[in-house]
């Protein structure tokens, strides 16, 4: 099986690479390489490579930003989806395509099922609900949440530093989600490709926790490591004290009792894979 996989130099495609499953050729692009603004290029990529699967780990996830880069938001997120289906519905390849919480407006009380109705909040999840509109019905999607890696920009590594360089930090606590460490996903997306039943599916750690309880355990494992000499004094405050351009959803848990009955895998806590991640970034310091 041969798999093509876009967005290397970020966190969730350098992770696929890092979890390829044996025997499989894996081909990775990286922005430069694959500029998903560029409907001609993924054209002629696809249709040489001929890849079984395309696992498209690539996005414009800069989610503020794009409140005023609107156009360059949704040819990267949506119009890149379309193009990938359309060319692997005439080489017969398979679309994994990642996508968000985001696509959610948090008002709903409920873990989020997969088929619950999409009302995203901002600029940022209205692309990503119009890219899954996009990689269309023969496509696998995976929905995920607040994904962190060692050596990536992500909110473990943000908070790390600011722990280092601050006597005190303000973290919204009515924010409430799921954190996901990109190793787990990757096998995810892996194992659904294996499976390959399109659909919609959502991916997240075990448990569930608040932007502010993110950070305690962050600061908390991060000492237990010696990865911090102290711990801050940590504020928890409300969204209202800390605005910003685009709009979150207050509640985003995923529901991924339907992927994990079809993987049938282990189901690992936020916090255990928070320490994971802390080591191997321990180790790349």
């Amino acid at each position: 099986m041969k798999a093509l996989v876009t967005g290397i130099d970020g966190q969730v495609g350098k992770a696929l690479l890092e979890t390829a499953p044996e025997g499989w050729t894996c081909i990775g692009y990286r922005r430069a390489g694959l500029n998903l603004g560029d409907a001609d290029a993924i054209v002629r990529i696809v249709g040489t490579e001929r890849p079984d699967v395309v696992i498209n780990a690539a996005a414009y996830t800069a989610v503020d930003k794009a409140e005023t880069e609107q156009v360059l938001a949704h040819v990267i997120n949506a119009k890149a989806p379309r193009v990938f289906s359309e060319v692997l519905a005439r080489t017969g390849g398979r679309l994994v395509q990642v996508s968000t919480d985001f696509v959610f407006d948090g008002t709903g009380g409920h873990g989020y099922r997969p088929s619950d109705v999409r009302n995203p909040l901002s600029v940022y999840g209205a692309s990503k609900a119009a890219g899954e509109d996009g990689a269309g019905s023969d496509a696998i999607i995976v929905r995920t949440s607040w994904v962190y890696a060692a050596g990536g920009a992500n909110f473990v590594r943000t908070m790390l530093r600011l722990m280092r360089e601050r006597d005190e930090l303000r973290v919204v606590a009515d924010q409430i989600g799921s954190p996901t460490w990109a190793t787990g996903l990757a096998r995810t997306l892996w194992g659904l490709a294996l499976h390959n039943q399109p659909g919609i599916f959502h991916h997240r750690d075990a448990g569930v926790a608040s932007w502010y309880d993110f950070a305690i355990a962050i600061a908390e494992e991060a000492q237990a490591l010696g990865m911090l000499k102290r711990i801050p004094k940590i504020v928890p405050i409300a969204t209202a004290d800390f605005p910003t351009p685009a709009r979150r959803p207050s509640f985003s848990v995923l529901d991924v009792s339907s992927t994990r009955a079809v993987l049938g895998d282990e189901w690992v806590h936020w916090r255990r894979n928070l320490r994971t991640m802390l080591k191997e970034e321990r180790s790349l310091a």
